[in-house]
């Protein structure tokens, strides 16, 4: 009913940038929390940011100063801007949104991209 679309991802150098985007679309919902998640091989999936309704924001610490997390709340679009970038970033980076449908407000359903691949070179 819901679909994360990601985009942005891609193959840099140490220390470039990368901005992603994901954009969500589908049966009418509100948003209560979107944020971004990384896996890097033989690692678990992490959090490294989100962003709540309210405009409450949540780094990682491997990424505070360097990664910016953004909401364009009108297009159902979270960023994440992607600074000074080291080979530990690499991962595929996975958007996730917990969300209320309009038909059934008093449920929250969490739903994930795809994912977008990050390869950060040395």
């Amino acid at each position: 009913q819901v679909q994360l679309v990601e985009s942005g991802g891609g193959l840099v150098q140490a220390g470039g940038s990368l901005r992603l985007s994901c954009a969500a679309s589908g049966s009418p919902f509100t948003i209560n929390v979107m944020g971004w998640y990384r896996q890097a091989p033989a690692k678990q999936r992490e959090l490294v940011a989100d962003i709540t309704s309210g405009g409450s924001i949540m780094y990682a610490d491997s990424v505070k100063g360097r990664f910016t997390i953004s909401r364009d709340s009108a297009k159902n679009t979270v960023y994440l801007q992607m600074n000074d970038l080291k080979p530990e970033d690499t991962a595929v980076y996975y958007c996730k949104a917990d969300i209320r449908p309009l038909r059934t407000p008093w449920r929250v359903e969490s739903y994930w991209g795809q994912g977008t691949q990050v390869t950060i070179s040395s």
